[in-house]
């Protein structure tokens, strides 16, 4: 197979890269060459956003598939989908779950209703509209017959550049009380990049086409499970103390961002980010590893990292607060 890789120097590009690697796929990137991409790939530079950034895709050549992860303004996705239309026999677009209108609920499948966007759209703006916005200007060169959409929910795993797993992994490993929002059996669905980037190259082998929710399945993890998982993964001794949530919510923190994955159980927004119907990606061969795994091997890749863990402004929460909800004097060693 010949693939094209629309960025494949971060997160879930380089998940998509590695994986297609190891199947022996000839792999082309395209990207504006701030990072380094996997060895033993073709390596294309250019800017998406700038006038004739796109000129080192319009030599004619042609691949067997594109997976493109852009998620700022659609108009990206569209210049770069019409110019390899003809050239490429499947555009996977790797989207996400925020296309669903708000509120979602508990169970919902590829036919709930969709926020609005739109292909032509110069500039970005929300997030859920960005996205969105994107699928239609795949579709709109390669139609629906020849486009992937994956939707992915909650994603995890070495690389991560957003922080929500480094972030946990690095404030349990410092050690102390910490706060645990609760509770301990409280239903996630997450999935890892390399399940991810598996998935999407298979569906290009069995020729899919169409949206799929793509996460975990019910039931694959618990909260106590992955903060579990961290202790077991740091070697820690930090002691995991369990608070519900009517107490972390009393105290003005942020679910999902300040308590990274967390939302409380029962509420719309918990149905609306662990509760996603996943039947068709498990039928059309998702496979997802065990929690333990993906913890372990993202702690060692950060132990790897020269700098800190790479933490998006907003994720993770203030020691302050932490130790003040905990009633201790100090929230884990610095």
């Amino acid at each position: 197979m010949r693939l094209l890789v629309l960025g494949g120097t971060e997160f879930v590009g380089r998940a998509v890269v590695e994986a297609a690697l190891g199947r022996g796929w000839e792999v082309t990137v395209f990207h504006r060459g701030s990072r380094r991409p996997p060895a033993g790939v073709r390596s294309l530079h250019g800017d998406r956003t700038a006038p004739g950034g796109l000129a080192a895709l319009a030599d004619g050549t042609e691949w067997d598939a594109v997976v493109d992860t852009w998620s700022a303004a659609p108009r990206a996705v569209r210049a770069t989908a019409r110019l390899l239309r003809g050239r490429a026999g499947r555009y996977t677009y790797v989207s996400s779950c925020s296309v669903y209108d708000w509120p979602r609920p508990a169970g919902y499948t590829e036919e709930a209703a969709l926020v609005t966007g739109a292909a032509a759209a110069a500039e970005a703006t929300e997030y859920p509209q960005d996205k969105l916005g994107g699928e239609l200007a795949a579709v709109e060169s390669f139609g629906a017959d020849g486009s992937v959409l994956v939707r992915a929910g909650l994603i995890l795993g070495p690389y991560e550049n957003v922080g929500r797993l480094p972030w946990w992994l690095s404030r349990i490993a410092r050690g102390g009380p910490v706060l645990a929002p609760g509770p301990h059996d409280l239903p996630v669905q997450f999935v890892d990049a390399r399940d991810l980037a598996e998935w999407a190259l298979g569906a290009v082998e069995q020729g899919l086409s169409g949206p799929y929710n793509l996460v975990s399945p019910p039931g694959h993890a618990t909260m106590g499970e992955l903060l579990g998982a961290c202790r077991r993964s740091t070697g820690s001794d930090a002691e995991l103390r369990w608070t519900d949530a009517e107490t972390v919510l009393a105290a003005g923190i942020e679910p999902w961002t300040q308590l990274p994955v967390w939302v409380p159980a029962g509420s719309e927004l918990h149905d609306g980010v662990h509760g996603l119907d996943v039947s068709r990606a498990v039928a059309t061969g998702l496979r997802c590893r065990p929690v333990e795994e993906t913890v372990a091997d993202t702690w060692g890749w950060l132990r790897g990292l020269d700098g800190a863990a790479p933490v998006r402004p907003g994720i993770g929460l203030d020691p302050a607060v932490e130790a003040r909800v905990l009633g201790v004097p100090s929230a884990g060693r610095a």
